[in-house]
């Protein structure tokens, strides 16, 4: 982003955390960074989700570095979660250059666990049936365990353990960390190769059945 963008939005965020108190953190990933392990250039109150200045990308920015711009729309109030179990309320806004490419990312993240908390509480005083809560999404600290984060998700997807998983279930495992952008992260292809117990030329292969399965479908 150009210096005057990032100016501005280091303002904003500066604004919104002072107006919301310290349980607001508001985060600006720049994603014309050089080195997309550390994106973060920007953000308040980064108590909330333990993060700091040159940290690396969520699952969101990994999204937007992956996917076209035109796939992509701004995800406004959604449950996300971090490590250490906080329970927050999330909004993800796409910065775009005036040709329409995403060049950054600002996010907000409100910490609502003691909320939560009060409003279960109220729900089961009151005796109402409440519908069945959506799983937050979790925010992680780091690359290695945002990678590792991801890793598990795949294996949730294809139900079965890597070491009875077939052929195919590790090509469906495959396809979903290529399509959440799991191999823009620094030296992913070795940890994925010992999880899965393939080969690097193995791995390759699986990724070009992944690709060509994605497009037939």
């Amino acid at each position: 982003m150009q210096e005057s963008q990032l100016d501005f939005y280091k303002r904003l965020a500066h604004a919104i955390a002072l107006q919301f108190g310290d349980g607001c953190e508001v985060v600006v990933h720049d994603l014309q960074s050089a080195d997309p392990d550390h994106s973060i250039v920007a953000i308040e109150n980064g108590h909330v989700t333990g993060r700091k200045l040159g940290d690396g990308p969520s699952h969101v920015v990994l999204e937007a570095l992956h996917a076209g711009p035109h796939k992509l729309e701004d995800r406004l109030s959604y449950l996300t979660k971090t490590a250490a179990g906080k329970i927050l309320k999330s909004s993800t806004v796409f910065i775009r250059d005036d040709g329409g490419r995403v060049i950054g990312i600002f996010a907000i993240n409100f910490d609502i666990t003691v909320l939560r908390a009060a409003q279960s509480t109220i729900n089961w005083i009151c005796g109402t049936e409440a519908d069945a809560p959506k799983e937050p999404e979790p925010i992680v600290r780091n690359v290695a365990d945002l990678l590792d984060d991801l890793i598990e998700q795949s294996v949730q997807l294809v139900g079965t353990p890597v070491t009875l998983m077939t052929k195919d279930d590790k090509v469906r495992a495959i396809r979903y960390l290529n399509d959440t952008g799991a191999f823009l992260i620094t030296k992913s292809g070795p940890k994925v190769c010992k999880y899965f117990g393939i080969s690097k030329y193995t791995l390759y292969n699986y990724l070009d059945e992944a690709k060509s399965g994605t497009e037939a479908e």
